[in-house]
């Protein structure tokens, strides 16, 4: 136990040092006073595994980080990539951004072939809530659920708005209202508590 408490100090030093932060800064950003960093940082004591968990979270590190011996390149493997993270959102990107060239395609054609067509514009009005879903789509794989809530309420009120727009010499309005009990049922959703 003595030999694993003076690795997970040796690591907890290497990886605060590493940040540039003192003592006084982690202790902020976990909660904890400094004299209990200090300890865990002495091996004098061990901070419990949810700390340890919540410390490894915040430098980006497993768990298997903080038990191993060696330097930052022996254990490079219990690193988080970060990377990651943001190949997952340069593809979510790319993907919308397909959907906005496609929409640029269309109101090329329709301007080429209607170009006193007052409405060919409206292409871009509709890749707003394709965009919505899109956008619904990839950050139920990778991203935080609680974002889901607020795409679906930007494509709620961005369809209606295109619908209206497209519909704008019959004066439907009224559809808007439609986006009450839509943004009153989101609401709620997001309120439903997980396991």
């Amino acid at each position: 136990m003595e030999n694993l408490k003076s690795i997970i100090a040796t690591n907890l030093v290497e990886l605060r040092k590493k940040h540039h932060w003192t003592q006084a800064e982690l202790a902020l950003k976990l909660n904890y006073s400094d004299k209990a960093i200090s300890k865990w940082e002495h091996g004098d004591a061990l901070p419990d595994i949810e700390i340890l968990a919540q410390i490894a979270e915040l430098y980006g590190v497993t768990l298997d980080y903080l038990t191993h011996v060696g330097t930052f390149e022996e254990k490079k493997q219990y690193v988080k990539v970060k990377e990651k993270k943001a190949n997952k959102l340069i593809i979510s990107l790319l993907s919308i951004t397909l959907v906005w060239f496609i929409a640029m395609i269309l109101f090329v054609f329709f301007q080429s072939q209607f170009p006193t067509g007052k409405m060919n514009w409206i292409v871009f009005v509709w890749s707003v809530p394709l965009s919505c879903i899109i956008g619904v789509i990839f950050n139920s794989i990778w991203g935080r659920t609680r974002n889901n809530f607020f795409i679906l309420s930007i494509f709620v009120w961005s369809l209606l708005a295109a619908a209206y727009l497209t519909l704008v010499q019959y004066n439907m309005w009224l559809l808007f209202l439609l986006g009450i009990p839509a943004q009153v049922a989101i609401i709620l959703w997001s309120q439903i508590k997980g396991k």
